[in-house]
């Protein structure tokens, strides 16, 4: 925190300097209030700094140290914020504010994954008649539109009202306001990491038909609902009164808090072990997949991409450490909510490659198919419809003058496609 001295010092010494500076100094000892201006006269018995030398004072660790810890414990925390603002202007520090960064990024997420979403479905809806929608897909889509509302209240609510700026440059109802649309984010998180799960499970327990990884899969699939119901109903109720989670910062109201720090760190370290656990049931079925190695390399390479996600899980958490304990939660929590946005989006790409591997072997066969199914379709292609011709004498009969023997034979097939397992394309696209 910048010196709240430099008032003092303007107000004890009239240093000409400093006002020529253009500073409003009258308007800033108004802003101040009593317990502010008492902390930087006490802090200031303490500095090694003269009070004409106004950049010592503005940039002396020990005296700010001294007046932070002072308006933590004797202030308010309007009173702290105002100081701080005004010590900040008066030092000349440039505010600091990424909140143009977090738009782009916010939007660019959302962009991607819509891509890909749609490309999945299209891939669905607009190819084979037998290829239907299915559970996971329905799901994808539910992932999709649940993230919706939280990158509106990103852009529209959090963003506006300060994310990515420091909170003493606030006033105090962005404050408020702040506090609000974090709680939905939070909301719409833990419900999005849900459906997003299931989407994979549900994948999983379409392409995999024994019978006993059907029950893990199942399993998996019943504690993953309880777990996100379970969470999205203790974010809901995390405060008493709810509305205490948005107007706790002043210290001027009364409720209570769980302990929010225990609650998104069971919520990451639960997703996190749940991610691991889904990575294992499609490794463990590549040893019944008649398969190659090179092939089984390849579904293994396009499973393992699905730990991108769990890998941002693990990177997110190094901003939790001091979620809903910080002092300037505008700055500090605009990585919790960049990662988490993040961890979504690679989550719902990494969901939908196994359709758009479908794609690109339809669009580029040459490149990324490895089955043999063009060699077959070119087989029956070749002999369908021929028409064979035997010429020549019958024994016993006399010729025909001038015309020879043909034979005309028609035949007459029907081919019946039918889905393979032992071919990784039909292994993601069992429909």
């Amino acid at each position: 925190m910048k010196v709240l001295f430099v008032i003092v010092a303007l107000l004890w010494a009239h240093i000409p300097s400093a006002l020529a500076q253009g500073l409003e100094v009258s308007q800033a000892l108004n802003a101040l209030d009593f317990c502010a201006v008492s902390c930087l006269t006490e802090s200031l018995k303490d500095s090694t700094c003269t009070l004409a030398d106004v950049k010592c004072l503005c940039t002396s660790t020990q005296f700010t140290s001294s007046v932070e810890h002072c308006l933590l414990s004797k202030c308010t925390i309007k009173e702290g914020l105002t100081a701080q603002n005004v010590t900040a202007n008066l030092c000349a520090q440039k505010p600091r504010d990424t909140s143009a960064e977090l738009k782009r990024t916010n939007i660019a997420l959302m962009v991607v994954s819509a891509t890909f979403v749609l490309s999945r479905l299209a891939q669905k809806l607009f190819t084979r008649a037998e290829v239907r929608m299915a559970l996971d897909d329905y799901l994808i889509l539910a992932t999709l539109l649940v993230g919706q509302p939280s990158t509106i209240l990103i852009d529209r609510g959090l963003i506006p009202n300060g994310l990515g700026r420091d909170v003493w440059t606030l006033n105090f109802d962005q404050v408020t306001e702040f506090g609000k649309y974090f709680y939905w984010v939070e909301i719409c998180y833990f419900a999005q990491l849900s459906v997003l799960k299931l989407t994979f499970l549900y994948f999983y327990k379409r392409i995999f038909p024994g019978r006993t990884i059907q029950k893990i899969i199942l399993a998996t699939i019943v504690f993953s609902i309880l777990y996100g119901i379970i969470f999205v109903v203790v974010a809901v109720f995390q405060c008493r009164p709810i509305n205490y989670y948005w107007t706790k910062w002043d210290g001027e109201h009364t409720g209570r808090c769980i302990d929010i720090n225990a609650l998104v760190w069971a919520n990451a370290a639960t997703s996190i072990a749940v991610d691991l656990w889904m990575l294992g049931i499609p490794l463990s079925q590549l040893v019944h997949l008649k398969l190659s190695w090179s092939k089984k390399a390849g579904v293994v390479i396009m499973f393992c991409l699905g730990t991108f996600a769990t890998v941002i899980s693990i990177i997110r958490l190094q901003f939790l450490i001091t979620f809903a304990r910080t002092q300037n939660p505008m700055w500090d929590q605009q990585n919790i909510t960049k990662w988490s946005a993040i961890e979504i989006a690679v989550g719902v790409v990494c969901s939908c490659i196994p359709s758009i591997r479908v794609i690109l072997v339809r669009v580029l066969p040459r490149t990324f198919s490895s089955s043999n199914d063009s060699k077959r379709r070119n087989y029956y292609h070749s002999t369908e419809g021929k028409t064979s011709k035997l010429s020549g004498r019958s024994r016993g009969q006399s010729d025909v003058e001038g015309t020879d023997k043909v034979i005309h034979c028609t035949t007459t097939f029907e081919l019946n496609r039918t889905h393979k397992d032992d071919d990784e394309v039909e292994l993601v696209h069992m429909r």
